[in-house]
């Protein structure tokens, strides 16, 4: 078979991206009221700022905004996620940084599966936070013993999606009638499952242990537990979540508001109390509920350098030291204003965070820069004074651990914190794993060093065309 008769992996990502948000809108009808809501903020925050709106224009950025998601999933075993990291790389996804969600009460790390190039997120920059439980965390050895027996005996995958994910992988891709058959049956490993694999007595001895260790030992599959669409203005959707009749959480996670957005800010409706069936004695089933899939709304800011996210991470500890945000959101006022008055040390302007060297920015050439012959190569500064060269901010495509962690505390219900001894283990993950995770700093770096040369690359061809 002939290379160019296989589908793009960008197409595939494409696909199985639309075909989840049309599951998860069927599953969670709320998810559809949010998708609404952040719709129309989006569009209100761009008729209302034109300057914006141009930026995205002139950056081809403005048309990912709508189509922009991430998931999330919870998986059990390494053996599930090595085969995960397969299936992704399947539709050009690769595991990016590591997260280790223990240092904020949650059993388990992580990495985060995306398109890695400019081109293919600009395409579609669909991305999944891909957790990994810590079994090893479990005090219980029994019960340790027994989530590892239930988990080693369930199958996540179709035979078709590993079938169909040898074949890429032979073959270099798949024709168009394999990758729709892909899509559909990678889609299965996602479906909610209102049948547990547990008897409810196993369940509540896994949910006393935490509620997330019984999300992922109790059923058939990963169900996908959010879908996050990308707003604007984050504020107001919080402000406007009870007009739409969705109760959110107290606090949005993250950064403070600011003029300029860093790294990620999210917020997200309560789980949903859902009806399910444990396993009987007797071999029939019996009714119960099980609290996992939520909404989920994120704000995407610039993505800081090694500098800035030291800054940004020193900063978030001095907040939490003065308030730290209580589950229950009793205490929000106050946190959220220890945590601007903390983040009052960060520069809020373009210039400032670039000239402090904080975050990373992509270049190109003004009009008059695009009209303008140098003789010589002249520094990036006195590119930018002189009106040659312009920036934009790099969006972060990435997560937050303490801002992920909160919101899981937070949409499991857990009024008492949960708190597990912090133990990052990247060598043991990445062996699970199969590969190294990418790191995100050098890919940021990269982008940014490519923008500046092909702005000084084009400054010299100009002359040289003269």
């Amino acid at each position: 078979m002939k290379e160019n008769s296989f589908v793009c992996a960008d197409d595939i990502r494409s696909a199985f991206s639309a075909a989840m948000s049309v599951m998860y809108r069927e599953e969670v009808p709320a998810y559809g009221t949010l998708m609404e809501l952040v719709a129309k903020v989006n569009a209100d925050t761009l008729a209302a700022d034109a300057t914006l709106k141009g930026r995205l224009e002139a950056t081809c950025s403005l048309d990912r905004i709508s189509e922009e998601r991430h998931g999330a999933i919870r998986l059990g075993t390494p053996a599930e996620l090595s085969m995960m990291r397969r299936v992704f790389a399947v539709m050009g996804m690769y595991p990016v940084g590591y997260y280790d969600l223990s240092t904020a009460g949650v059993p388990v790390h992580s990495t985060a599966f995306r398109p890695v190039g400019e081109a293919a997120l600009k395409r579609n920059p669909f991305r999944v936070f891909t957790s990994l439980l810590r079994l090893d965390l479990i005090a219980d050895e029994t019960l340790r013993a027994e989530a590892e027996a239930i988990l080693r005996e369930r199958r996540i995958f179709t035979s078709d999606t590993i079938e169909l994910t040898e074949k890429a992988e032979r073959d270099g891709g798949l024709d168009t009638a394999d990758a729709e058959r892909f899509v559909a049956e990678v889609l299965e490993t996602f479906r909610w499952h209102d049948r547990a694999n547990v008897g409810a007595d196993m369940y509540k001895r896994l949910h006393d242990a935490h509620r997330l260790i019984a999300d992922v030992v109790s059923f058939k599959g990963p169900h996908i537990n959010h879908l996050t669409p990308r707003t604007l203005d984050i504020d107001k959707v919080q402000a406007l979540m009870p007009e739409y009749g969705i109760a959110p959480k107290a606090v949005v996670e993250g950064p403070p508001t600011r003029k300029c957005a860093i790294l990620l800010r999210q917020t997200s409706f309560k789980a949903l109390e859902e009806a399910v069936c444990f396993r009987d004695t007797d071999g029939g089933w019996k009714t119960g509920s099980h609290t996992a899939r939520f909404g989920e709304i994120e704000q995407r800011g610039i993505a800081l350098t090694p500098k800035g996210r030291s800054l940004y991470d020193r900063l978030l500890d001095e907040s939490r030291k003065i308030v730290r945000p209580a589950a229950d959101g009793s205490n929000a006022k106050q946190y959220e204003a220890a945590l601007a008055r903390a983040f009052g040390a960060f520069p809020d302007s373009w210039a400032e965070i670039r000239e402090a060297g904080l975050g990373y920015f992509s270049y190109s050439l003004t009009e008059k820069g695009r009209r303008t012959k140098l003789a010589g190569r002249r520094d990036l500064d006195t590119l930018i004074a002189d009106g040659l060269v312009e920036f934009d901010p790099i969006v972060y495509e990435d997560f937050l651990p303490v801002s992920a962690a909160g919101i899981f505390q937070s949409n499991l219900g857990d009024g008492a914190q949960q708190e597990f001894v912090a133990s990052p283990n990247q060598k043991r993950f990445e062996a699970d794993l199969g590969v190294a995770v990418l790191n995100e700093f050098d890919h940021y770096a990269g982008i940014e060093q490519a923008s500046i040369e092909g702005c000084l690359q084009a400054l010299s061809a100009a002359m040289a065309a003269e």
